[in-house]
């Protein structure tokens, strides 16, 4: 059974994780020979309160962008 975790920030509508976890089952259907019934697609999403890179949260990122 494939397992496909998918981590980002928050902010996605319905419509475009519906999109993405159609597209990657294809995907992993097709090149792992996968039946789509057990394929599982995993989204966890963040909010950028939760998300650090470069050293720092991305919110305080966002911040310093718009100096």
């Amino acid at each position: 059974m494939p397992i496909v975790r998918i981590e980002m920030l928050a902010g996605r509508s319905l419509a475009q994780k519906r999109e993405l976890t159609r597209v990657i089952t294809d995907a992993v259907c097709n090149i792992a020979q996968a039946r789509p019934e057990d394929t599982l697609v995993l989204i966890d999403e963040y909010s950028v309160e939760n998300w650090g890179q470069k050293g720092s949260l991305y919110l305080d990122q966002e911040d310093d962008d718009e100096d």
